[in-house]
């Protein structure tokens, strides 16, 4: 590491006034492949178990 990267490495990190971490787009995320989950679960329980006989594959 040059003397010029030395000087300037300890700068980026330090500091209190940083901001804190938002997880709104993490959260997000989680929701809407949850959203998802619920839909499969709900399409497969309405077509597979209420429209006729269960169906065993296999």
């Amino acid at each position: 590491m040059g003397q010029n990267e030395a000087v300037h490495a300890g700068t980026e990190d330090g500091g209190g006034d940083a901001e804190e971490f938002d997880p709104i787009g993490t959260l997000t995320l989680i929701g809407i492949y949850f959203v998802i989950l619920v839909l499969a679960w709900v399409s497969i329980y309405f077509v597979e178990f209420l429209g006729r006989d269960l169906v065993i594959v296999g």
